[in-house]
């Protein structure tokens, strides 16, 4: 005890020195082992395909505000850049994608797919279920 009476005189530097040191270290330790372990990514990826709004939109404002708004200006600005030659084909063919991923949305649908619907599919021998709203590079 001497020698640390010596190096804190009071309580009150000692406090302070370890608040100072104490919690950034105590929160990367903390944060450094959240990150390695394997039950943490886990439960993020369980959590990640168990939320349905993760494909859809969720009702509300996203559906009735949001989203229009993004398509209506996806159109807007589209009309320009099409007249003045702006866009590729490729980029035509985007940006009808995202159009129509937009409208999908809208209407109630969802786009892309839980990994665990192929994995059922997988352990029940059937084939892939079928995408509501089919993706870039889908045999049709």
């Amino acid at each position: 005890m001497p020698p640390l009476l010596d190096i804190f005189p009071r309580f009150e530097s000692f406090a302070v020195l370890a608040t100072l040191v104490g919690v950034p270290l105590s929160i990367a330790i903390g944060w450094t082992h959240l990150k390695r372990s394997r039950a943490w990514t886990s439960e993020l990826d369980i959590s990640q395909e168990a939320n349905i709004y993760n494909y859809k939109l969720p009702p509300g404002y996203y559906r009735e505000a949001w989203v229009p708004t993004f398509l209506e200006l996806l159109r807007t600005v589209r009309k320009p850049a099409e007249r003045e030659g702006l866009l590729t084909d490729q980029e035509k063919r985007g940006i009808q994608d995202l159009e129509g991923k937009l409208k999908h949305l809208v209407e109630g649908g969802y786009v892309g797919e839980p990994r665990r619907a192929h994995m059922a599919c997988a352990k029940n021998r059937k084939e892939r279920p079928p995408r509501a709203y089919p993706m870039k590079g889908d045999e049709s």
